[in-house]
């Protein structure tokens, strides 16, 4: 009997079964059999009446976003194909990223103190045959997501909105003045349809055409209780080679119920990368020596397990006028992230704002709102990291190779001090601080990985690299202007705003 059938197959919570479902979903993308479908029509005519300025679909994470819509005094109708509600696991993030929540009046200092379960220090990065490095205050606050959400649907609803659960979506028809979407038992009408149904929504297929993802992030894990010392975590951590044309990364975090421990790997889609249930076989052979314990000395509360896609092409802008990606959706995090709700949190106030300057002056349009979702050269250079950190099928490459590079890179870093190393692990770079560390990584760990990587995603990567810096220059020049600005039209002022938004998180500015 297998691990995976030892420790997964009895549980009452059906956590085998879901595998199997994800690992036939994961087996169709790989080999390029997901559907197509066409949820988005258009027409010429008009929509008359509206019932709302704003809809969301997709309520787990487009509460957060619907909910600062509402305060700022707009209509929102939120739909969620299930009742709204927080899972048990905690979302862990760096306590400075959830004061946008205070800033937008969304929760209080109170509430904000009540969501957050567990907070530890320090956290650990450590690879084999190198010197572990320990930060404090990156990703050490875990959030939980019951409390959170339903404070937040508590307030969204005293304050006005619309929430429709059990309610799924299933097509929207794209008018002159508005949009009207079609679920199981009612049309609704609104002026603006935002997708925050995450990285398959029905929308994100149809408008990426089947086309499989750049590069997949597979994660298996687990919370449990039983180890003996839970004070400490781990923010990316290596012990084997290469293997299976894999390199597996670990974290852990100290939970409520337990700790909870992930294996991830950075991959490609290839048609013959292992099933979920392999990286959780694996992940339950390995995590005794991870976490120097048996399991049999172990209770686990949840099994967890996912896949993560990232398109080259993001942030993703529809072809469809007042229709907006938003979260997971949109595909805004990088390809060494696992988005969700860092990425939603990270983005708030730029979509807050953004978005009801946008409704203030009717730019709804294809255009106007791709400006809600501009190319960011921080997320685009990260990129040719994701591709040092992973291994084609095909490639013969030293077993040792990435943990050999991750060592170098990261005792830079930790010499050149917090402000480089800290907004790297926290997916912000800066282009000051990769200035200063890519010099000083020794030459022997990154000259083996050119023919790994090509010529053409060098010179792509010589771009953004070379936008970043760019949008660096521009971004405090832009500040500068703000008085100017304020005596042009409204739209003139909502496209300065964006290109402003865009050269502020594109350089990193946002951290």
């Amino acid at each position: 009997m297998s691990l995976v059938e030892q420790y997964l197959q009895s549980r009452k919570d059906r956590v085998f079964e879901r595998l199997k479902q994800a690992d036939s979903f994961w087996q169709n993308l790989r080999s390029g059999e997901l559907s197509v479908p066409q949820v988005i029509h258009q027409s010429s005519e008009s929509l008359g009446d509206l019932d709302s300025d704003i809809l969301i679909c997709g309520g787990t994470l487009g509460i957060i976003l619907g909910i600062a819509l509402q305060k700022l005094g707009w209509k929102v109708i939120l739909i969620e194909r299930g009742i709204l509600r927080g899972r048990a696991q905690e979302w862990n993030i760096s306590r400075h990223e959830l004061h946008s929540l205070i800033e937008l009046e969304l929760l209080t200092e109170t509430e904000l103190e009540n969501a957050i379960a567990t907070e530890y220090n320090p956290a650990r990065i450590g690879f084999m045959g190198g010197k572990d490095i320990w930060v404090k205050d990156v990703l050490n606050i875990g959030v939980d997501p019951v409390y959170l959400l339903e404070t937040l649907k508590n307030k969204f609803l005293s304050w006005g909105g619309v929430l429709l659960e059990n309610t799924a979506f299933k097509t929207a028809t794209v008018y002159e003045d508005g949009v009207s979407v079609a679920t199981a038992d009612k049309t609704l009408k609104t002026r603006l349809l935002l997708d925050a149904m995450g990285h398959f929504s029905p929308i994100v297929k149809q408008a990426r055409q089947g086309v499989k993802p750049d590069a997949v992030c597979v994660v298996v894990g687990s919370c449990a209780q039983g180890y003996e010392t839970n004070d400490t975590g781990d923010l990316i951590y290596s012990f084997t080679p290469i293997i299976n044309q894999c390199q597996y990364f670990w974290e852990a975090f100290p939970a409520r119920d337990g700790r909870t421990t992930y294996m991830f790997s950075y991959l490609d889609a290839h048609s013959s990368r292992p099933t979920l249930q392999h990286f959780m076989e694996e992940y339950l052979r390995l995590l005794p020596e991870y976490q120097n314990i048996e399991l049999e000395q172990l209770d686990f509360a949840r099994f967890l397990f996912g896949f993560f896609p990232a398109y080259s092409k993001s942030p993703l802008n529809l072809p469809f006028n007042r229709v907006l990606a938003v979260g997971d959706s949109s595909g805004s995090q990088s390809p060494v992230s696992f988005g969700g709700f860092g990425a939603m949190i990270r983005h708030l106030k730029r979509l807050s704002y953004g978005i009801d300057e946008a409704l203030k002056i009717d730019s709804l349009a294809k255009k106007d709102l791709a400006l809600l979702q501009p190319y960011q050269p921080n997320i685009s250079v990260t990129w040719l990291f994701q591709k040092t950190m992973s291994v084609a099928v095909d490639q013969k490459v030293n077993p040792d190779q990435i943990n050999n590079l991750m060592n170098g890179v990261f005792q830079v870093m930790e010499k050149l001090g917090d402000d480089v190393l800290k907004p790297f692990l926290q997916d912000v770079i800066q282009f000051i601080p990769l200035a200063k560390t890519l010099p000083l990584v020794n030459p022997k760990f990154v000259l083996p990985l050119l023919p790994q990587i090509g010529i053409n995603p060098l010179v792509n990567w010589s771009l953004h690299y070379f936008n970043l810096a760019l949008y660096s220059m521009l971004y405090p020049i832009g500040n500068l202007t703000q008085p100017i600005v304020k005596k042009l039209s409204p739209r003139k002022q909502y496209y300065y705003h964006r290109y402003l938004d865009a050269w502020k998180y594109g350089s990193g500015g946002d951290y």
